[in-house]
């Protein structure tokens, strides 16, 4: 059995169609999204008419939450005149129906898994898609957060952090970012965003469990000659947020 788990799409459709393509070099059983799907970059439309098409199930996360209703929840983020802009834009780019189906999107996923094992998939946390997990997260506010992990395993984005950390006999794992990958180390005047997309592939095999984190490079060149034709608030400063380099 063989799941793969997308997170934090952020409206790039050609990333997610690069995982797609790297998605069938293997034999995936189910993909779960979790969430961040659809607001900030060029192409809304697209990203939901793909994951439509995947019919997958997808976690509702802060920025899809945040797009439908304009109603900042977490006090601490502050957002830029651009982000109101670009969420505009973005609502003008989907149909009714794009947005009853974001609107679908589930606080939480949970997934059979063989040996009546469960995969429990959200966001954030399993009790807020703003909460962050981090590998630094104190130990016993790492517990605290996901409390009994007896039979479960655990898989959450909102961070753009590719990771594994174990809680007990199980573990947690973040796939990365799909759509918006980017160095946390990096910011102000150092900050770019990486080439590539990101995506984690969860396999169990006879008793055995296995995680292998994915990153597929895609076209710069491409992309950003994407950006700029959209037409998106701010697209030549986000066009120049991407330079090429080594996966």
């Amino acid at each position: 059995m063989r799941l793969a788990i997308i997170s934090d799409i952020h409206g790039n459709c050609f990333a997610l169609d690069a995982v797609l393509a790297d998605m069938g070099h293997y034999s995936i059983d189910q993909i779960v999204c979790l969430g961040d799907a659809i607001q900030s970059g060029p192409q809304p439309a697209e990203t939901v008419e793909r994951l439509r098409a995947l019919a997958c199930p997808v976690v509702m996360g802060n920025s899809d939450a945040w797009l439908l209703s304009g109603q900042e929840t977490n006090p601490q983020e502050k957002l830029m005149p651009v982000t109101y802009q670009v969420r505009e834009w973005s609502l003008q780019q989907l149909t009714p129906e794009d947005q009853t189906f974001i609107a679908g999107f589930q606080p939480t996923v949970e997934i059979a898994l063989e040996n009546g094992k469960r995969l429990l998939c959200f966001h954030g946390s399993p009790r807020s898609f703003h909460e962050v997990i981090l590998p630094t997260t104190p130990e016993a506010e790492f517990q605290e957060i996901l409390g009994s992990a007896e039979g479960i395993l655990f898989t959450g984005g909102h961070t753009h952090l590719q990771y594994l950390r174990r809680l007990g006999d199980s573990f947690f794992f973040n796939p990365g970012s799909v759509g918006y990958a980017y160095n946390r180390q990096r910011s102000g005047d150092d900050f770019q965003l990486d080439p590539w997309a990101e995506y984690a592939i969860l396999s169990l095999a006879e008793g055995q469990l296995g995680v292998e984190f994915r990153r597929i490079a895609f076209d710069v060149n491409e992309w950003v000659h994407i950006i700029r034709a959209s037409q998106r608030p701010n697209a030549e400063a986000f066009a120049g947020c991407y330079h090429a380099r080594e996966v």
